[in-house]
């Protein structure tokens, strides 16, 4: 039998003092695994944005960002530099080891993005870091039933129309698209094989089995291979899907494994320079 369970996103902030919504996995990480994490960009002031997340340490997971309005800078201790702009997004495999900083790359106007945290299969956690910039036009896209979708990595089928995006999501198969509606309408969702869906409503709203969510609120279904919701005229949606791993997680900070000896050695490795490979 299918469970929903419904979390709010609640203001937080990160890196220099940006302004975000947050949605964790509150001390039980079997609740979005194989996702740690959805974090939400909102802002057109920018003294809440603009000193962005100077560099910072990660090791253990993957790193999705979503960047729906403006433009973030990336770079990291490989030498890489990218711009990832409106409607362009950035896979990120910490891997091993990543120090690397994502500045806004404007002084005005509205930011509005998603980074979601990935977690890793405990056998790849300690592979080389690696990343993949898709800009608007490498996204796959599809218009159908009053729905405009859109998807950087996995695969879904929306109403009857399998989807399939750029990025291998490997071992956790997650999905990652955004659906914006300009008309009252339905949508299905499911995959032929992955039992764990997750809606987060950044715009507008949804009536799912005759209740409505407003933004900011995420929906998790676990057990469960197709979902099906009334969708708000000018709606917008995150929509995940992914493979859980249930395996065991230790996290400290940007640093997600599965022992906290794990996570002590990776805190001991960033002290000594020791952390990237």
């Amino acid at each position: 039998m299918s469970t929903i369970q419904v979390f709010q996103a609640r203001p937080a902030s990160d890196g220099a003092g940006v302004k975000i919504n947050r949605v964790s996995h509150m001390g039980r990480p079997e609740i979005m695994d194989p996702f740690l994490m959805l974090d939400e960009i909102y802002s057109d002031n920018p003294n809440e944005y603009i000193a962005g997340f100077p560099p910072h340490p990660h090791r253990g997971f993957e790193t999705v960002t979503v960047m729906l309005q403006g433009q973030m800078r990336h770079e990291d201790h490989l030498g890489n530099n990218g711009l990832v702009s409106s409607g362009g997004g950035q896979w990120m495999t910490t891997g091993r080891g990543v120090i690397h900083s994502e500045i806004p790359e404007q002084e005005e106007g509205l930011l509005h993005g998603f980074q979601l945290w990935l977690n890793l299969a405990a056998e790849d956690k300690m592979q080389p870091a690696s990343y993949q910039d898709l800009q608007s036009e490498q996204w796959v896209e599809e218009s159908k039933s009053g729905l405009i979708v859109r998807g950087i990595g996995g695969q879904l089928e929306i109403n009857d129309t399998l989807i399939t995006a750029p990025v291998d999501s490997g071992k956790t198969c997650a999905s990652v698209f955004t659906v914006i509606s300009d008309q009252q309408t339905s949508m299905t969702v499911s995959h032929p094989e992955y039992t764990k869906f997750m809606v987060y409503v950044y715009q507008g709203e949804v009536n799912y089995q005759s209740t409505f969510y407003g933004r900011g609120s995420l929906l998790v279904l676990n057990d469960i291979n197709e979902i099906e919701m009334n969708v708000g005229e000018d709606s917008g949606l995150l929509v995940l899907s992914g493979k859980p791993l249930s395996e065991p997680v230790a996290q400290y900070g940007p640093f997600v494994m599965n022992t906290m000896e794990q996570v002590e050695q990776a805190i001991q490795d960033y002290r000594n320079e020791r952390l990237v490979g």
